[in-house]
C-alpha cells in the first residue's frame, strides 16, 4: 500500500516527505489510519543518530493513534471503524521467558520495535520498520491496543509511549497510599510521573531546575516542589523519599538524588542521558539504596494503564502540531520548549 511519510535520510537531512509501501494485512493483522503521532524525544535521537544505531531513511513515531480501516480474517478483537493504539514495538520473539510472562519489551530474543527496526515481514521498503510519521500503519493483532473514546485522541498519543514508561515501574515497585515519592524532571515523561504517582495515592515531590514550573507541578498532582538548584531545600529533603523516578535525559548528578532515598529506597531511571552518569558507592552504599531503571511495559501492562487513564481521566498536556512543523519541534525539543509533548495531526500530512 503506498503511503506517505515524513523521514531523515540522513543524521543531518531535515524530515521530510518520503513515500513509502506498507504492507497488504495478513491474517493477523490490523489495518489502521494515523490520526494523531506524539514526539517522543527518542525520535529526535534516532534521527539524529545520537544512539549510533539509526538506519536510514527512518521514519519516527511510536506514540500512535487510529482507526482500523481493515482486519484480517483471524482478527477477533478488532473491526474497522474501531479505535486503536500502537506503540513502541509491533512484534517480539513471543516465546522467550519474557515473552512468556507478559514482558515483550524485555525479549530475550527480537522485540521489534515501531520503527528503525529489522522488519520481519517481507516487502517492505528497505527492510525496516516505519514509525508514525505517515499515513497508516499495519500492526499484528497482538501488538494493537484497544483505544477509549472517553480520551481526547490526539492527548492520548503519548500515552503508549511517555504515560507507559512512568506508569510501569510506578505499579512495579508497588507505589501506592503512604509512598513518599520524588519526580526528576517536568518534561514528557515527568508530567506523566506526576500525574500517575498523585492518581496512585502518593505524596509526591516534584524536583526541577525551573522555579516557574512550581505552579504547574502543583496543577498536575505534585504536592511539593523543590528547586533542585537550592542546596538548602536538597537538604532538607535527604533520605526522606521511599522511590525517586528519575525522566531527565541530560546529564545530570545521580548522587544528589540518590541522597534523597530513605533506608532501602529505589531510585529508578527512565530517562537516557546521553553519557553515562556517575554514580559514588557510598551514594548506594549508605542506606542500602537500589539505583535501578526501567523500560516501557508490556502489551498487557500498556493495555491496563490505556484503560486505566480512560477510567480517571488521564491523559498527556499536549501542543498540537502539523507535520510540516516537525523539524521546527525538534529544535524547541533541544531547548525543552513543550509543555509537554508535541502530537502531529496526521489530517496534515494529507493536506
Amino acid at each position: 500500500m503506498p503511503t506517505k511519510a515524513y523521514a531523515a535520510e540522513s543524521a543531518t537531512s531535515p524530515l521530510a516527505p518520503f513515500p513509502i509501501e506498507r504492507r497488504a494485512p495478513r491474517p493477523s493483522d490490523v489495518a489502521i489510519d494515523i490520526l494523531f503521532c506524539g514526539v517522543c524525544h527518542s525520535d529526535l535521537h534516532q534521527a539524529r543518530n545520537d544512539w549510533k544505531g539509526s538506519t536510514y531513511p527512518i521514519v519516527p513515531g511510536h506514540e500512535i493513534v487510529g482507526r482500523v480501516t481493515a482486519v484480517g480474517a483471524s482478527v477477533t478483537k478488532f473491526k474497522a471503524g474501531d479505535l486503536a493504539a500502537v506503540g513502541c514495538m509491533v512484534d517480539s520473539c513471543r516465546t522467550c521467558a519474557s515473552c512468556a510472562r507478559g514482558l515483550e519489551q524485555y525479549c530475550e530474543k527480537t522485540c521489534t520495535q515501531t520503527y528503525n527496526s529489522p522488519d520481519p515481514h517481507p516487502g517492505v521498503t528497505g527492510g525496516m520498520t516505519y514509525g508514525g510519521y505517515s499515513e497508516r500503519v499495519v500492526v499484528d493483532e497482538a501488538f494493537t491496543l484497544r483505544l477509549s473514546d472517553k480520551i481526547d485522541l490526539a492527548s492520548a498519543a503519548p500515552l503508549v509511549c511517555a504515560g507507559i514508561t512512568t506508569y510501569s515501574p510506578l505499579r512495579h515497585w508497588k507505589v501506592g497510599p503512604g509512598s513518599k515519592v520524588g519526580v526528576v524532571g517536568l518534561g514528557g515523561l515527568g508530567h506523566m510521573a506526576v500525574k500517575f504517582a498523585h492518581a496512585f495515592g502518593a505524596h509526591v515531590t516534584l524536583f526541577t531546575t525551573t522555579a516557574g514550573k512550581a505552579d504547574d507541578g502543583k496543577r498536575l498532582g505534585a504536592d511539593a516542589v523543590i528547586v533542585s538548584k537550592d542546596p538548602a531545600a536538597m537538604a532538607r529533603c535527604a533520605a526522606s523519599l521511599d522511590f525517586v523516578l528519575d525522566t531527565v535525559s541530560a546529564d545530570h548528578d545521580i548522587n544528589a538524588y540518590l541522597a534523597l532515598l530513605k533506608l532501602d529506597g529505589t531510585l529508578v531511571l527512565v530517562g537516557a542521558p546521553e553519557n553515562p552518569l556517575p554514580v559514588a558507592a557510598f551514594s548506594l552504599f549508605t542506606g542500602r539504596r537500589s539505583f535501578a531503571g526501567s523500560g516501557i511495559g508490556g502489551v498487557a501492562e500498556t493495555q491496563e494503564m490505556l484503560d486505566f487513564c480512560a477510567e480517571k481521566g488521564i491523559a498527556c498536556d499536549i501542543e498540537l502540531i502539523r507535520i510540516d512543523q516537525i523539524n521546527e519541534a525538534y529544535e524547541r525539543l533541544l531547548k525543552n520548549d513543550v509543555r509537554y509533548r508535541f502530537v502531529i495531526d496526521m489530517a496534515s500530512l494529507k493536506s
